[in-house]
């Protein structure tokens, strides 16, 4: 079988296949129906061109509320077989706190007091089991101070409810308060200062397909490698990536070289030599060792 070739020297179509947009959401429509339509965007694309290979599927790192914005990466094709690399990953949002009487003059020390492990249920329309858990705060800081407002930065672990967040914060401030605005502003990798909106996403796409020009579409879409910057990597030879692609964990032969201080159970990703992701892993023995399985598969990418 025929591996990936390097991410910089993809094709259009096999960047649409196994790519990912740093979308900027719009208020209004769901993440779902956001990732549906740019799915739709793209096969519609690909077979206008009479390209062999299409999507199916496309899928969003981390549900936003319709009127919630910013950051929202999506995956095409193949690319959803990594939404679980953001899970693994935190997030950053800018929110409005709109307290329900004035804003008190120790504001600041009481939210900064909720940095730290919190515990949080879910809403009762999240689709997730309602059961008490602990999220992470890394840094919670006010930016902006009015009369019954607060401008926040949130940055936390995946899976916080900023909503119940805001909630918890006006009872603490003695003023009660609910979230208004939010902006989700980082999406470990992504953040906002790659973010394209749907419009050039798909001015993209008629550049390629009605001028054959797909340099706009390289600048939107990123190969589905860069999800992965933040994961441990190991290098694996052509060899091995075509075992991997049969089924075969990573066994010691096959691996060429590997970061630094992975710790054995961490979540790995592995390339050939030229760059191409070919799978997602657990660190199951040593890299340095000369027999036995190194990495087992969580994903095959290949």
């Amino acid at each position: 079988m025929s591996l990936r070739g390097p991410p910089a020297d993809r094709s259009p179509a096999e960047l649409l296949t196994f790519g990912v947009v740093n979308l900027d959401k719009p208020p209004g429509p769901s993440s779902h129906q956001v990732s549906g339509w740019l799915r739709d965007a793209v096969a519609e694309t690909l077979t206008e061109r009479g390209v062999e290979s299409t999507i199916d599927r496309a899928a969003h790192a981390g549900t936003l509320d319709p009127k919630v914005t910013g950051c929202l990466p999506v995956m095409l094709g193949d690319a959803t077989r990594l939404a679980q690399v953001f899970l693994e990953g935190g997030k950053e949002y800018v929110a409005v706190l709109e307290c329900h009487a004035p804003v008190p003059a120790d504001a600041e020390s009481v939210v900064a007091a909720f940095e730290g492990p919190i515990y949080q249920k879910p809403p009762r329309k999240s689709a997730v089991s309602r059961r008490l858990r602990v999220r992470e705060l890394y840094d919670l800081a006010v930016l902006e101070t009015e009369e019954r407002r607060l401008l926040l930065r949130i940055r936390c672990e995946s899976g916080t409810y900023i909503r119940k967040l805001c909630h918890d914060l006006g009872l603490a401030l003695g003023t009660g308060g609910h979230m208004g605005h939010l902006r989700r502003t980082a999406t470990d990798p992504f953040d906002d200062r790659t973010l394209h909106n749907a419009q050039e996403f798909l001015d993209a796409l008629g550049f390629w397909l009605e001028d054959d020009d797909p340099e706009p579409l390289y600048d939107v879409v990123d190969p589905a490698e860069r999800i992965l910057e933040g994961l441990p990597r190991v290098v694996i030879a052509e060899s091995a990536a075509r075992e991997v692609a049969e089924g075969a964990p990573v066994y010691a032969p096959g691996v060429l070289e590997a970061d630094d201080g992975i710790g054995r159970g961490s979540l790995v990703a592995c390339y050939t030599p030229n760059g191409a992701a070919v799978c997602l892993g657990e660190l199951a023995g040593s890299v340095d060792a000369d027999s036995g399985v190194v990495v087992d598969l969580e994903r095959v990418l290949v």
